[in-house]
């Protein structure tokens, strides 16, 4: 059978709810992936790793065109961005490696658990309070580590845990999405050197693959994604949102559900 269509959906749905939601990729695509991994027979060893490093490499592209048009608002602070960068780089980079020496069903239960945690905060719309200040360059690259670090492990591009952690740090909820979204471009790069050179390692890999990045899946995704996430910011402001919100956080959980049991 012939997987194209597949990873086109994929990344139309991605691209699509991403823009509508301003939901992160991965909690959608990484269990996508995963099923259609499962079918098309990849190694079961392997399926997480493929699906998180396919993940991350998307968000190489899908966060130039997402920073571009932050920047264009004049909403990302790119003082904070350039601060946190080495740090984001850092933890991205050693635990996408790490992540190499996890095996799938350890790597799906944890990835599960994230989406139940992601899904709980859209459902009950949670909103980080500013409480405290930016900590010196130091802290910077201390939560930098910790966000590109768990966001490697995630495929996600960050915005998860950078923009509750700005906002409570009196950064205005606007610049802390934009700037969010400049942390992205330095996780996946990190994100995916990791999963490449980690993979390089492995055995038994699918035709195509890039340590452990499937590029025809990667090339399809973008292909779709990123013409279709200005479809639904634009529908962002004409669709109520808030009851599709509920009913992404839904289907997120039946997703986790899915991938614990199967993978």
């Amino acid at each position: 059978m012939d997987w194209w269509p597949a990873y086109l959906a994929i990344g139309a749905a991605v691209g699509f709810l991403a823009g509508l939601l301003g939901i992160g990729g991965g909690m959608v695509m990484v269990p996508m992936l995963a099923f259609v991994f499962t079918a098309k027979g990849f190694p079961p060893e392997h399926l997480m790793h493929l699906s998180l490093a396919t993940s991350m490499a998307t968000i190489l592209f899908t966060s130039v065109a997402s920073v571009g048009a932050h920047h264009r608002h004049g909403a990302v602070d790119w003082a904070v961005a350039k601060t946190m960068a080495p740090g984001i780089m850092a933890g991205a980079l050693l635990c996408s490696i790490g992540a190499g020496f996890v095996p799938t069903r350890p790597l799906a239960i944890f990835f599960s658990c994230f989406m139940f945690y992601a899904a709980l905060q859209m459902f009950f719309e949670v909103k980080p309070k500013p409480s405290r200040q930016l900590p010196g360059p130091g802290g910077l690259f201390a939560a930098g580590a910790g966000i590109g670090g768990f966001s490697s492990v995630l495929a996600a591009g960050g915005a998860f845990l950078s923009i509750p952690f700005l906002a409570r740090c009196n950064m205005p909820l606007k610049r802390a999405i934009g700037t969010a979204a400049a942390n992205g471009f330095p996780i996946a790069v990190a994100g995916t050197l990791g999963y490449v050179l980690q993979g390089s390692r492995a055995s038994g890999l699918p035709e195509w693959s890039l340590g452990y990045v499937y590029l025809p899946a990667m090339a399809l995704i973008v292909a779709t994604s990123m013409p279709l996430a200005p479809l639904g910011a634009r529908l962002a402001h004409r669709l109520p949102v808030k009851p599709l919100r509920v009913l992404f956080a839904l289907t997120l959980l039946a997703l986790a559900l899915r991938m614990a049991w199967t993978v």
